[in-house]
């Protein structure tokens, strides 16, 4: 959206799963912060601006309410017992399917791929989530074609990950999908994380 800066934001919400948030975070902020060639910001994002208590008691500060959020190139959505509200918010699968709308690429990390799939932008496409929620996902929206046994799944504008800890092999792929596959090595040597792969 911006030529300048790739803009990522990664959601926090109650009951997000920590990893959810976090695996990503360190992955996408260390590319910024280390290895991008070019500029890129991550920052944090919420129904509200200030502290968010994810699902274990971790508590974590979004920097941005939605309406106050600048405009994203990326957002990571987490999963986590949080999600259970969230697939019947109508405010938020609107917010979600805005910005969709808008060209933003939507990443889900675990149960987030329920909410996006809640929010119609799943239909007919390829999508993964945490294996114990597979049925679920089938049972919000049936055309969705399930990748039970793939890591994440890249389908362009959206990307859906497996459980928990898969969003860090998603957020390496994304690293490698907009900044190359030299910038993501050097990321994953850098936080030295020994990926299972997609």
């Amino acid at each position: 959206m911006n030529d300048d800066i790739l803009t990522i934001g990664v959601l926090l919400f109650e009951g997000a799963e920590e990893l959810d948030v976090v695996g990503p975070w360190e992955v996408l902020g260390f590319w910024a912060a280390h290895t991008a060639s070019s500029p890129v910001r991550v920052l944090s994002l919420g129904p509200r601006a200030g502290v968010v208590r994810c699902a274990k008691g971790l508590g974590l500060v979004a920097d941005h309410d939605l309406t106050t959020a600048p405009p994203l190139d990326l957002l990571v959505h987490p999963g986590g017992d949080g999600t259970r509200t969230l697939v019947t918010d109508e405010p938020h699968l609107a917010w979600l399917r805005e910005l969709h709308r808008q060209g933003t690429v939507l990443a889900s990390v675990c149960t987030g791929s329920l909410v996006l799939a809640a929010a119609g932008l799943l239909a007919d496409r390829p999508a993964t989530t945490h294996r114990d929620h597979l049925a679920k996902l089938a049972k919000i929206d049936s055309s969705v074609d399930l990748r039970s046994g793939q890591r994440y799944v890249d389908d362009g504008d959206i990307v859906t990950s497996a459980g928990v800890s898969a969003g860090i092999d998603m957020a390496l792929h994304l690293v490698g999908r907009f900044g190359g596959a030299e910038e993501s090595e050097l990321t994953r040597a850098g936080i030295q994380y020994e990926s299972r792969g997609a």
